[in-house]
């Protein structure tokens, strides 16, 4: 059984490096150039119109807490501001976060601002840090936003549906980044000359906390902390049950997408809050296709590809058992089975996994 070193400082970052596992070459699917140009065809409307979608359900949802608290009639409403706010935003922040939601700049960095604060996402560094989940893709020691490592960490999984781990490990890091200091590890793949960035994001945050804090002292209410901060909280389960789906189970150490990335059909509400983020191998594949488009390229790519889970439980009636046997056996996986009409998977893309037992 392989032991894997997750760390970005560690003996397994230094071998990817080593290896070409690191900023190397991944199969993608064949979509003439004109085909692939119109796809990636950037648009405000879609994202305009989902976003005062979003926003306004989160101002309704909003009062209606406040005007029915402390009654416990309020708590449909502080639970549903709480998905918007602590799952919605992380979508928003991805997307926003690869500058494909909108087609004008700056309608992208407002957003990916204010979703980088409501999930507790420094957006200098964690951009930084999903350019390299993009570059290596569950590579183990270059990637650092791998949700299910191998052995599963299952009751990190399970805290975080009320965001216990990763929304404490970001406050944290908010206040190491507000003193000046940086991670280890995060200052890796931040360049020299986006560190005062991290710093000045982090002092302001801390601002704004106190500032909230202060006011639920005040008026001797945690009703403030229930508009900001709680929310990341009590509202994380939906984008955690919904990421935890896209790469758990599958392949690590691959050049594939196919391999370690998965594709789940979901309802219409998920869809709107995940931002159409499950149909995650088309999104790693072409990482610079608009989410809106996204269905659209999985019609025109579904033929080169493992047959998509039909639904998030059918999706989680694999990735669980499969799960429980890396808690045993680390070197175990799924390896989906291709269509006929795919181009198989290429020995030289994914050594590594196609050495070891799969199902």
């Amino acid at each position: 059984m392989t032991k894997r070193d997750y760390s970005m400082l560690g003996k397994d970052a230094q071998r990817a490096v080593e290896t070409g596992l690191s900023a190397a070459e991944w199969y993608h699917t064949d979509v003439p150039r004109k085909e692939m140009k119109a796809l990636m065809q950037r648009s405000n409307g879609p994202a305009i119109r989902d976003s005062i979608v979003l926003f306004g359900l989160m101002a309704a949802f909003a009062a209606a807490g406040v005007t029915l608290w402390p009654s416990w009639w309020s708590a449909p409403f502080w639970l549903a501001y709480g998905v918007l706010y602590g799952s919605a935003m992380d979508s928003r922040w991805h997307e926003c976060s690869h500058g494909t939601a909108f087609k004008t700049g700056w309608m992208n960095d407002i957003i990916y601002q204010i979703a980088s604060f409501m999930m507790v996402r420094n957006p200098v560094s964690w951009r930084w840090s999903h350019a390299r989940h993009h570059t290596d893709t569950v590579i183990v020691g270059r990637d650092p936003e791998i949700v299910a490592m191998r052995p599963p960490a299952l009751m990190r999984i399970v805290l975080n549906l009320f965001g216990i781990v990763d929304a404490v490990n970001g406050w944290a890091r908010m206040l190491l980044n507000a003193s000046g200091r940086l991670d280890p590890e995060e200052a890796t793949y931040i360049p020299d000359t986006e560190k005062p960035k991290v710093i000045s994001v982090a002092r302001l945050w801390v601002a704004i906390y106190a500032a909230v804090i202060a006011l639920a002292l005040a008026t001797q209410s945690i009703l403030p902390l229930m508009i900001v901060g709680l929310p990341r909280l009590y509202g994380a389960w939906h984008h955690v049950m919904t990421g935890v789906l896209q790469h758990a189970g599958l392949a690590d150490n691959v050049l594939d997408h196919r391999l370690n990335s998965r594709t789940v059909y979901m309802n219409p509400v998920s869809r709107f809050i995940y931002w159409n983020m499950n149909y995650h191998v088309e999104h790693h594949m072409f990482p610079m296709v608009p989410y809106h488009r996204l269905p659209e390229l999985h019609a025109r790519i579904k033929a080169d590809l493992p047959a998509p889970n039909t639904s998030i439980w059918q999706a989680y009636k694999q990735v669980i058992p499969a799960l429980k046997r890396q808690l045993s056996y680390e070197d175990y996986f799924l390896k989906r089975d291709l269509p006929a009409t795919a181009k198989p998977y290429r020995d030289d893309f994914h050594q590594t996994a196609l050495g070891v037992p799969a199902e």
